[in-house]
């Protein structure tokens, strides 16, 4: 994968919807090289598919927060079991650094989010958290 490949990755993430013709225009190429780039991504596997994003998917989660974890002992996949069980637990990643691992929780109210982060505290083994709220997202892939 190349610059060229790497911007036209980029402008289609911008907008999937776009025309061959804007595309080619703002990387600079022809239509023909636009449509073999893009057939070459998908053949390889780098472009899985496109996507439509609706209104309601970016507001599933009106409340959504950031909970990092640090973890004592060696209780991380029994604590890990218990996050994936909560439906209010969106991702978890893991990390280095003073965190262990970082939670991103949607919920439709701050008494739910509240709730939750209560229940995440109480998991055995969670030695110390720290809690942020998501304000607005900037931009998003999703």
């Amino acid at each position: 994968m190349d610059e060229t490949d790497r911007r036209l990755l980029s402008a289609l993430r911008h907008d999937a919807r776009a025309s061959l013709s804007d595309l080619a225009i703002t990387l600079g190429v022809s239509r023909t090289t636009v449509r073999g780039r893009i057939e070459k991504l998908r053949h390889s596997g780098e472009i899985v598919g496109f996507t439509v994003v609706l209104k309601g998917d970016t507001v599933r989660d009106p409340v959504r927060g950031l909970m990092m974890l640090g973890i004592e002992g060696r209780g991380a996949e029994r604590i890990l079991r218990q996050l994936r069980g909560l439906s209010t637990v969106r991702a978890i990643h893991s990390t280095n650094g003073r965190w262990d691992l970082i939670v991103e929780i949607g919920t439709t109210t701050l008494e739910e989010l509240d709730k939750t982060l209560a229940l995440i505290r109480r998991i055995d083994g969670i030695a110390h958290s720290e809690t942020n709220l998501l304000l607005d997202t900037k931009k998003s892939t999703s």
